[in-house]
């Protein structure tokens, strides 16, 4: 029975939809991979997603383009990857009062999918989250093809109105903007309800305003839910007081929140006729964050991780007639190949020139065959000093994430057909899979590795992009490569000297204390001076006889005086006295 009605949908897809679809595309925030009933959640109920989930094609190997919110939206806004356009990262707070990135926005020279349909005679509405311009009016969604936009603008929010406050207190310094009013059009009003049923109840207004004016519609509704701060009603809380875990019964609340709205949201289109002629999807902008209630179980990670965990979604696509029924499509997809296939779909036209890294997957979802057989998916997370780096081929995938002391864990090939929570790296057994895979990755990034990001998540980030040179994909794909700087010289006139080397541990913002590491073959006089670029000496470490062997030290970032040192360049100096013997290197300090 269901190959009859795959091939009966095959023969509608050749068809010219006589009247174009609604295109409801709905986007949960930080959604683990087994935290819906479709997916095999153990505890959470998602009755009303199920069943759209079932009654339609479920995606089990669905990706995002970035393991964090706003690179991820703008993918899935743009069709394209986010490192070429230069937004890799997420805006920073508006609070912090950055003016120069609060004021950028995804860029204006990329056309978003709203605009795109909104041109080809489609009512559209952004309801929810943005996340891609909060302060500049230029980058806000009424001026970037959305014809209605209900929500907030920042990368997060509180979930109770009697929290909301204005937007500017004690003259011009900004709030965190997870208290700032919503918004509807400009206009700042006023929410009496819950902020996930108040995007429901949005969604279902413009939907009858659709209907009403005769147009088809395309809606975007990006939930916050369920991202931090955990906050969840009462009445949600008590379907889960046999859940212990507070995190995890608050999160489990914050989720049912959402599918009751999804399940409002289907009565009010049957009840409009518009359900039939409705393409619904659903997924997440990221996998679940592990350490706020989420469950990505089978897969390996979580948020920020280019692991599975990171960046493989719950997805489902429903539309009655159109799409398979009872049907899960085991091939790889990513949500960059929205932009093409709503498009198709609507008899859109794509602007001259515009760049899409996705692709139309419709018919091949039809014809259940893979969408991207031989080609790759990729997926990469900037860190302070190296990259977490994924790619998906078939039923391969490449990954390499995380250090190990001075060095960067090595890359593991993994088939995640079989292995879901990569736990067995075949990269031994399979070398030219591997080794294929890893050149035409890092034949990619060369394709944007002088494309400077428009924007940083900190001042620190900036600096400490410029001044190393980064991206330095290369030291990403040289595994022989260390993530330290190593002094050991080339030539040698005595014990000392051959066997001496030293290495200072690259800034990290949570944890600005500098590690210097240096070894001694014999027992010697040494002073370790930091001094600022002008020459000044900064603050003395050390000052007498040292034993031979490894010493670690470790310094806060305090001046001779005690108080901490701006952040910046400075350089850090170790003069052996015996052996007449100095090395001096730059470091980074970030306070």
């Amino acid at each position: 029975m269901k190959e009859i009605i795959i091939i009966i949908l095959i023969s509608l897809s050749s068809v010219v939809f006589a009247q174009k679809p609604n295109i409801l595309l709905i986007l949960t925030d930080d959604l683990g991979y087994a935290d819906v009933g479709f997916n095999g959640s153990p505890d959470i109920k998602t009755p009303n997603l199920d069943s759209l989930a079932h009654n339609g094609t479920i995606f089990s190997d669905a990706y995002v383009a970035h393991p964090f919110c706003g690179p991820s939206r703008m993918a899935l806004s743009t069709g394209r990857y986010p490192h070429p356009m230069g937004v890799p990262y997420n805006l920073p707070d508006v609070h912090k009062g950055i003016e120069e990135w609060n004021v950028k926005g995804v860029p204006v020279s990329e056309t978003l999918i709203g605009a795109v349909l909104k041109n080809a005679g489609y009512y559209t509405a952004c309801v929810g989250k943005w996340h891609m311009g909060a302060v500049n009016p230029k980058y806000h969604p009424n001026n970037r093809g959305y014809d209605d936009f209900y929500g907030f603008l920042g990368g997060g929010h509180k979930y109770f109105p009697e929290e909301f406050v204005d937007k500017k207190k004690n003259g011009d310094k900004w709030l965190n903007e997870y208290v700032w009013p919503i918004e509807h059009n400009g206009k700042n009003i006023k929410v009496t309800e819950y902020l996930t049923d108040a995007f429901s109840h949005a969604a279902i207004n413009f939907i009858r305003k659709a209907d009403t004016l005769g147009k088809p519609f395309f809606m975007y509704l990006a939930y916050n839910a369920p991202h931090t701060p955990l906050e969840a009603t009462q009445e949600d809380l008590a379907q889960y007081s046999h859940i212990t875990d507070k995190k995890r019964r608050t999160y489990a609340a914050m989720v049912s929140a959402v599918d009751r709205g999804v399940g409002e949201i289907v009565r009010v289109l049957k009840e409009l006729n518009q359900f039939d002629n409705t393409l619904i999807i659903f997924l997440s902008d990221n996998g679940g964050k592990l350490t706020a209630g989420a469950n990505n179980t089978p897969l390996r990670g979580g948020k920020g991780d280019t692991w599975e965990g990171g960046v493989r979604t719950p997805m489902f696509f429903h539309w009655p007639g159109h799409i398979p029924s009872e049907h899960v499509y085991k091939y790889p997809v990513t949500a960059i190949d929205f932009y093409p296939t709503f498009a198709a779909l609507a008899g859109a036209k794509i602007p001259d020139g515009k760049i899409l890294d996705g692709k139309n997957i419709w018919d091949y979802i039809i014809h259940d065959r893979p969408a991207h057989k031989g080609e790759m998916i990729y997926t990469i997370r900037h860190r302070l000093y190296w990259h977490d780096m994924g790619a998906r081929r078939d039923q391969w995938k490449i990954t390499r994430i995380g250090k190990n002391g001075d060095r960067q864990n090595p890359w593991g090939l993994y088939n995640v057909y079989d292995d879901p929570g990569e736990t067995k790296n075949l990269r031994d057994r399979y070398p030219d899979v591997f080794q294929n895979m890893l050149d035409e990755m890092q034949k990619w990034t060369e394709t944007h590795k002088d494309s400077m990001p428009r924007w940083f998540w900190s001042k620190q980030e900036e600096q400490y992009w410029k001044e190393w040179k980064m991206p330095r994909y290369w030291q990403t794909f040289n595994e022989d490569c260390t993530l330290t700087l190593t002094d050991i010289p080339k030539k040698s006139h005595g014990s000392i000297i051959k066997d001496f080397h030293l290495k200072q541990n690259y800034p990290n913002p949570f944890n600005p204390k500098t590690k210097i590491t240096f070894k001694l073959s014999e027992r010697v006089h040494i002073s370790l001076d930091i001094f600022n670029l002008k020459g000044e000496r900064v603050a003395n470490i050390i000052n007498g006889l040292c034993s031979r062997g490894v010493h670690n030290v470790i310094w806060d970032g305090r001046n001779c005086s005690g108080k901490k040192v701006s952040s910046g360049i400075y350089i850090y100096r170790l003069y052996i006295k015996e052996k007449k013997r100095m090395i001096s290197r730059k470091m980074v300090v970030l306070n």
